[in-house]
């Protein structure tokens, strides 16, 4: 029988999301979780990481998470509320945990301190809850006191660095780890599994008339993914795709985001994160390459974007997946001749004052909306604005269009 190693913080709400979903995952293709408890703020320390994630996170990311937690609550039908005092302390619950015997015991007691914080409210911190929980799975109150247990845990957490952890949750089968509750699409394919890539539209969706709004910037190897499936995701639910450029570099500073966060992440993370594009490239079926000029210089194909939108998807894929430079006029300019445009005329449209303004106005209408990245989606769901963060979003995008 395969293992799924599970390592997980309680104290993270993405972790709470996977324990919903792990052991379905495991048992559809016949293997077996491990759950390993470690401690978050420890194995932050370990890849030399802040000790809390959302320090200097701009609060349009925070809001944008937030509710996207929300969402995947929704969607996995499973409560979920943020204590006001989060994040809270997890040491001696997460020592709990790992005092249970592996398997069904240890299962059952982790599910029960996750309620505990993110659905009870009670507080983990607690004494007295920490013991109710313990003697509810057959332990002594105050098991999570027991001395070993203190080196045990700080143990498993180097052991989780070891692997290639930098957060939770993480899943490891084999030598290959995955970080992040939508990332199990991957592990279950691995397992030998077919997951979803995107759920199928609903028979009665091409009737429906509306737009996708794709606030995108060519400088991110994100937006290229989802260019490459937002037209089809779209057309099948009858949306008219806006492509809407915006300068990713200016919206950053505005929100107080670096400019390229992927090079202000840690060796780990950003090891794991050039990984995992491979990873999505491979998922959706799609051509990828890392270009050499990067981070790039995406001014002058966003203003030719926002005069003939069209050639959005053949721009993505001459920069990210062919490798072309596309920053000059000299580079630029034979690309679009060989897309049988006019490169004179495009180029000189593109440096109009009236583009350049248009360029400015979209990033201040997407940070008005609270973008905090791209690519962002934005349709309409009844009455209300729906905004939707994330290439790797694209199926919870599809399932909320639907009315999942």
């Amino acid at each position: 029988m395969v293992d799924l190693e599970f390592y997980y913080d309680v104290v993270c709400p993405y972790a709470y999301l996977a324990s919903a979903q792990v052991e379905a995952v495991a048992k559809r293709q016949g293997a077996r979780v491990r759950w390993r408890p470690i401690l978050l703020g420890g194995l932050l320390r370990e890849v030399g990481a802040p000790d809390d994630p959302n320090v200097g996170m701009s609060a349009a990311k925070v809001e944008i998470q937030a509710l996207d937690r929300q969402r995947w609550a929704v969607r996995l039908g499973v409560p979920l509320v943020t204590p006001p005092e989060h994040p809270r302390r997890t040491v001696n619950a997460m020592r709990l945990c790992l005092a249970a015997p592996e398997g069904e015991r240890r299962v059952a007691l982790s599910h029960d301190v996750f309620a505990a914080y993110w659905a009870r409210g009670e507080d983990v911190t607690d004494a007295q809850v920490l013991d109710a929980i313990a003697v509810r799975h057959g332990l002594e109150a105050g098991a999570y006191r027991a001395p070993e247990l203190k080196a045990a845990l700080r143990e498993a957490t180097a052991a989780a660095a070891g692997r290639g952890a930098f957060g939770v949750p993480s899943f490891v089968v084999g030598d290959t780890l995955w970080w992040g509750q939508d990332r199990l699409g991957f592990v279950e394919e691995v397992l030998g599994g077919q997951p979803e890539r995107l759920p199928t539209a609903p028979e009665s969706s091409s009737a429906r008339a509306g737009r996708l709004t794709f606030f995108h910037d060519f400088a991110s190897p994100f937006s290229y993914l989802a260019s490459t499936q937002i037209e089809s995701l779209a057309a099948a639910r009858g949306l008219e795709v806006e492509y809407v450029p915006i300068l990713l570099g200016a919206l950053f500073r505005d929100i107080g985001t670096p400019n390229v966060p992927l090079l202000e992440m840690n060796e780990t993370k950003q090891a794991y994160v050039r990984r995992d594009l491979d990873d999505w490239a491979a998922w959706w079926g799609v051509p990828f390459a890392f270009p050499e000029h990067f981070p790039l210089r995406s001014v002058l194909p966003l203003r030719v974007a926002l005069v003939k939108p069209s050639l959005t998807p053949m721009l993505y894929r001459a920069i990210w997946a062919e490798g072309r430079r596309v920053d000059t006029p000299e580079t630029l300019g034979p690309l679009l001749e060989e897309a049988g445009e006019s490169a004179a005329s495009l180029l000189a449209a593109a440096v109009e004052p009236e583009n350049k303004a248009r360029l400015r106005e979209n990033t201040e209408r997407a940070e008005t909306l609270g973008v905090c990245g791209v690519p962002t989606m934005q349709v309409q769901r009844g009455g209300d604005s729906v905004l939707v963060w994330g290439q790797d979003r694209l199926g919870l995008l599809a399932s909320l269009i639907d009315g999942g």
